[in-house]
């Protein structure tokens, strides 16, 4: 299983330009490893929801398989 922070370092290298409001969420996603994890007093999954909500303009295949994976992350 791959862990959020794989999954920030994939995001970091395909998305050039990253908005700040989704870099912020993004940056957290660097030091987490399980959805079940807590980021202070965040949970990892909110953090992941928020950034796929500030994440509509990454567009293209590798971010609608990033996304999607994600997404399913979170519904377990």
């Amino acid at each position: 299983m791959k862990l959020i922070s794989d999954y920030a370092i994939e995001i970091s290298t395909d998305w050039k330009n990253i908005p700040r409001n989704a870099s912020a969420y993004l940056d957290c996603m660097a030091d987490l490893e399980h959805i079940n994890d807590m980021y202070f007093h965040d949970s990892a999954r909110s953090i992941v929801l928020y950034f796929l909500a500030n994440a509509s303009q990454w567009k293209g295949e590798n971010a609608k398989r990033i996304k999607a994976e994600l997404k399913q992350l979170c519904k377990n």
